[in-house]
């Protein structure tokens, strides 16, 4: 042991380096103090010391181990003072358990007597300093330090934590983002920094980015490399402020992503040198997905325009035929009067056939579904296809036995069905094989096929595929459009794919395209599959001599139709009353005396729909019935109280003898 005027020496020469205390560690306030001391002298100078110096604030004062322990257990302190030499406790032992206990709380040792070794294993195991009894005008100072200096550390933990915290969420963000983050050095080039996303992008890994940045340029479609480069150095030698440019990244493999890469440039306080730090991102799919929004606008505003068309044109066709019908009662057959009024009438049922696939594209005609099998449908028109296709191409039916239903209108169905095969036939102009099949299918569909509705989960399943000559990429993207067609002038409308587009889609199905120029197309649907079939409707018999002599309101704002439809009803023995709108319709049947039966009115009119009308007419005649008719409507609750059958329509244009026998079977249904 060191005498004690000998220690005096070694204390200057272990104590830590003295630090220099600041104006603000000169004007330190009290201080919240645990002080282990058991002689009640000792103790009472230190505290008074620390009173002189203004640090005397709230002290605890504990004399053994149980309340050291118990005090470290149940207080928080900002300095602790432990003495060295306690009966039942060493310094050793009480500093140990302060750094378990309160491990941020700096800790002075204060003893009587303090040997070399026993100093430097208190510093060792974490002492903030040492001090003498004898020289306590060291104790303010050594306070102030002591707290100063844990207060410095726990803030430079705390900014460590937060950076490292920082950096995590950072190396998170990077890890997961789909964007790609990038730092590169300037003068000389050199990739510091990319996230996965950029090797994704890029199709590299980054240990290829960081041993050669051409790596980066090398990625570039060629035909955008010297804009991008342009850009990119009036950004690094501070002519732009900012470097943003969309460009095409081909990867290893060949496939071509579409980009968006932006960044700006930053300088080094510290050591002057400047980098570029921005985020790349993959548009591919969003471009895709916005080219196919703006086509399905685009269609489904031609779809519009092409029933609206439609609308007016089936209105026209019902005069033309209607009236050509009634010009031929009374005519000779073989006089050339009857032939062009025949002939008038053939080009008028063409024209019909025509607004048809115009109102099957927009999805505005009226289906009429019913549980159905596509395996009978199929067989219902093999005949026909048979004729279509002719001798050169071969058919083949791959049906499935054990299929299911769907709910459909089956002559649209089958209309599908002719359009593509016609359209197979018309691909193999020197011969081939057409494939149409049938089967019971999971599907699932995928977001980015070429799709026509949401058909999903267990469905019936619709091939056809040819052997023709295929199509490219842009007449495929083309393909659904009307009146775009690649056949000669004179063979085709254009109109047949669009046909099967509406129905599809009309009809809930989905429709998917796999096609390649050489390699032959196939056209594959999808319908959700029903739980039950139906029955076959029973055939019905036509009523050609239809008559009838109740009362009939006629409502249709074309003068010419409206004139037409009564004459063919009074020709059939009713009363026919007239009104051009709603409004007047119900004035009509306000003030009439007759007792009206049937209301014959067009779906689509100006001012009063015709549903309000029929609504009020029914205030007034409670027993009326009401007959629908048009060849187009955008009233999407009679469109499907139509198609549930709830309502009685006839689909313009209409024969004379089919608006006879379609009031017959309204007026005499149960």
């Amino acid at each position: 042991m060191h005498s004690r005027e000998s220690y005096k020496n070694d204390e200057t020469i272990l104590r830590p380096p003295e630090v220099a205390v600041s104006d603000a560690a000169a004007i330190m306030g009290p201080v919240r103090l645990l002080h282990l001391e058991d002689n009640p002298r000792d103790a009472e100078l230190i505290h008074d010391r620390l009173e002189v110096a203004g640090l005397a604030g709230d002290i605890t004062q504990v004399s053994n181990r149980i309340g050291f322990e118990t005090a470290l257990e149940n207080g928080s302190y900002q300095i602790i003072l432990c003495d060295f030499n306690l009966p039942d406790y060493d310094g050793i032992s009480a500093l140990s358990i302060a750094r378990i206990k309160q491990p941020d709380v700096p800790v002075i040792v204060i003893s009587g007597s303090l040997g070399e070794e026993e100093a430097v294993k208190c510093l060792h195991l974490g002492a903030t300093d040492y001090l003498l009894k004898q020289r306590l005008e060291r104790l303010p100072n050594a306070v102030r330090r002591a707290i100063i200096a844990a207060d410095e550390q726990h803030k430079r933990r705390q900014a460590e934590s937060e950076l490292r915290a920082s950096e995590e969420r950072f190396r998170l963000l990077a890890q997961h983002s789909r964007d790609g983050f990038w730092f590169v050095g300037l003068k000389p080039e050199r990739v510091l920094y990319i996230s996965p996303a950029v090797e994704e992008i890029w199709g590299r890994p980054a240990e290829d980015f960081y041993r050669d940045a051409n790596v980066w340029w090398n990625g570039i479609d060629p035909a955008d490399l010297e804009r991008v480069r342009a850009a990119w150095e009036a950004c690094a030698d501070g002519r732009s402020p900012r470097f943003e440019e969309e460009f095409r990244v081909i990867k290893p493999n060949g496939s071509v992503r579409l980009v968006v890469n932006a960044g700006n440039t930053v300088l080094d306080d510290t050591s002057g040198s400047a980098h570029m730090s921005g985020l790349v991102r993959d548009i591919t799919e969003r471009t895709q997905l916005e080219l196919e929004l703006r086509q399905a606008q685009k269609m489904e505003g031609i779809g519009q325009l092409a029933g609206g068309i439609a609308h007016d044109f089936n209105n026209l066709l019902t005069v033309i035929q209607g009236s050509s019908d009634l010009a031929l009662d009374g005519l000779d057959p073989s006089s050339s009067t009857h032939a062009d009024i025949c002939e008038i009438k053939r080009a008028a049922m063409s024209a019909a056939a025509l607004t048809k696939q115009l109102l099957a594209f927009g999805r505005r005609q009226v289906l009429q579904p019913r549980p159905i099998e596509l395996r009978e449908v199929t067989l219902g028109v093999e005949t026909m296809l048979s004729r279509l296709i002719g001798d050169n191409i071969e058919l083949v039916l791959e049906l499935s036995d054990n299929g299911g239903c769907v709910l459909a209108d089956p002559g649209q169905i089958e209309q599908v069905i002719i359009n593509l095969i016609v359209n197979a036939r018309d691909a193999m102009p020197d011969g081939g094989r057409i494939t149409l099949s049938t089967a019971t299918v999971a599907h699932h569909p995928k977001s980015s096929d070429l799709v026509a509705g949401v058909a999903h989960g267990i469905c019936e399943r619709l091939t056809i595929s040819d052997s023709g000559t295929g199509m490219d990429k842009a007449t495929l993207d083309r393909i659904f459009e009307p009146f775009f067609t690649t056949k000669p002038v004179g063979r085709g409308t254009g109109l047949g794919l669009s046909t099967v587009h509406g129905i599809v889609k009309q009809s809930g199905g989905e429709l998917h395209v796999s096609t390649a120029p050489g390699q032959g197309t196939t056209f594959t649907i999808y319908f959700p599959q029903v739980s039950t079939c139906g029955a076959p409707e029973p055939a019905r018999l036509p009523l050609r001599n239809a008559t009838g002599t109740e009362t009939i309101l006629v409502v249709e704002d074309q003068p010419a139709l409206r004139e037409l439809v009564r004459r063919i009803l009074q020709q059939k023995g009713y009363w026919v009353l007239e009104a051009p709108d709603g409004e007047e319709a119900v004035r009509v049947a306000e003030s009439t005396a007759r007792p009206i039966q049937l209301v014959i009115t067009d779906v689509v009119m100006p001012g009063m729909n015709a549903r309000a009308m029929a609504e009020r007419i029914r205030k007034i005649w409670p027993t009326v019935r009401v007959l629908f008719m048009s060849g187009y409507h955008n009233d999407d609750v009679m469109l499907q109280s139509l198609a549930n059958a709830k309502v009685d329509f006839l689909q313009k244009p209409f024969l004379p003898h089919d608006l006879a026998e379609k009031v017959r079977a309204v007026l005499e249904r149960a």
